[in-house]
């Protein structure tokens, strides 16, 4: 029953997190990609620990989105602090 309820709390947050790669205009903020890369982090270390490769997949595959996003965040704060006038 564990493995099911983590397997479908991961699948959602692989969702949203795919949801935002799709969606080129989101840009997360900061806090936003920092708080999902721990969780996610420490969710990958939690099922690894509990024998439950599934939700460690889905985890794994949630972090790689949410670099996507950390390297679109970070690009976007790029390109606004060259746009500001000095």
């Amino acid at each position: 029953m564990v493995a099911f309820l983590l397997t479908v709390t991961f699948a959602c947050g692989v969702l949203i997190a795919v949801a935002h790669v799709v969606n080129q205009r989101f840009v997360a903020p900061v806090y936003d990609v920092v708080a999902n890369l721990t969780a996610f982090g420490c969710a990958v270390g939690a099922s690894l620990l509990l024998d439950h490769p599934v939700p460690a997949i889905l985890s794994g595959v949630a972090i790689l989105c949410w670099l996507v996003l950390a390297r679109r965040t970070v690009l976007d704060r790029r390109k606004r602090r060259e746009e500001e006038p000095r």
